[in-house]
C-alpha cells in the first residue's frame, strides 16, 4: 500500500449553510441574510459562513446563526422532532460543485432547522441585513435574476423544503413548528403553511387525534384563535406516523 501524501490532494474550504423555516401569518418562511461582502455583495442568502479548525459541524452551524442573525437553534436528534421554543437542527445534504464558489473550492454542509414562529433577525458578521421571507420569494428564482439567492443557494433551499414537506408526511417533525401546546387547528394551518395546500378541518382532526403517538391531550383549553374553546395538545413520543399523513396531489 502506497503511503498517504496530503500534497497529492488539492486543499479545500468547508462551509456550513442554513435553511431556517418557520411559519409566519400562516405562511412558510425562510431565513434570508443580504451580504455585506464580495461576492454576491447586495444579494440575499442563506445564512453561514466557514467552518472554523476547532469546531465540528454542529457547532458551526449553531455559531453563524447567532453571528448573522442573533437567533439560537438548538442541536436535536434528527429522528426525535422538538416541541416548545427549541428548534429542530438536522444535516441536509452536502453541495460541492467546483464552480459554487468564485473565491477556491469550497464544500458546505447544509443544514436544516425548524422552529415555531421565530422573532425578527439582527443582521450581524457579514451580514448586511436579515430577514424573514415566503419561501415562495425565491423558489423558482435562478442564475442571476432580481430575486435568486446568491451561489447556489437557491438550490439548497429548495432542498431545505422539500426535506421538510416529505419528513411531515411520516414522521411528528410538524410539532417543531408548533409551541409546546397547540391546538389542532394550529397544527393544521402548519401543515397547510408547509404543503401550500387547503385541508379539511374534520378530516385533519380525524387522522391526527387517530394516530397513535402523535399528540397527547393536555387538559386545557384555549381561546387564543377565537370562537369555541380549543382542546390544547402537546406534542406525544411518536417519530414515525402510523398511517402517514399523506401529501394532497395538487
Amino acid at each position: 500500500m502506497s503511503p498517504y501524501d496530503p500534497s497529492a490532494f488539492p486543499p479545500f474550504a468547508v462551509t456550513v449553510d442554513l435553511v431556517v423555516l418557520t411559519v409566519r401569518r400562516h405562511e412558510l418562511c425562510a431565513l434570508a441574510v443580504r451580504r455585506g461582502e464580495p461576492p454576491f455583495q447586495g444579494r440575499w442568502a442563506l445564512p453561514g459562513g466557514f467552518v472554523r479548525d476547532d469546531e465540528d459541524l454542529a457547532a458551526a452551524a449553531a455559531r453563524e446563526l447567532v453571528e448573522e442573525t442573533g437567533l439560537q437553534v438548538h442541536d436535536t436528534d434528527a429522528s426525535v422532532p422538538s416541541a416548545g421554543n427549541d428548534a429542530h437542527l438536522e444535516q441536509l445534504a452536502t453541495y460541492g460543485d467546483p464552480k459554487r464558489d468564485p473565491r477556491m473550492r469550497v464544500v458546505s454542509v447544509a443544514h436544516l432547522a425548524l422552529a415555531p414562529d421565530l422573532p425578527a433577525p439582527t443582521a450581524g458578521g457579514d451580514a448586511h441585513s436579515a430577514r424573514w421571507a415566503a419561501v415562495e420569494t425565491f423558489l423558482g428564482q435562478t442564475g442571476d435574476g432580481a430575486g435568486a439567492l446568491a451561489f447556489d443557494h437557491g438550490q439548497i433551499l429548495a432542498d431545505g423544503v422539500e426535506r421538510a414537506r416529505s419528513k411531515i408526511e411520516y414522521s411528528s417533525l410538524a410539532t417543531a413548528f408548533c409551541p409546546s401546546e397547540f391546538t389542532v387547528g394550529e397544527l393544521r394551518r402548519v401543515y397547510e403553511a408547509v404543503w401550500g395546500v387547503v385541508l379539511d378541518p374534520r378530516n385533519f382532526h380525524r387522522k391526527v387525534t387517530g394516530t397513535p403517538g402523535f399528540l397527547v391531550p393536555t387538559g386545557g383549553t384555549t381561546t387564543r384563535q377565537g370562537g369555541r374553546p380549543a382542546q390544547l395538545f402537546r406534542a406525544g413520543g411518536a417519530t414515525l406516523l402510523n398511517p402517514p399523513m399523506l401529501r394532497p396531489e395538487v
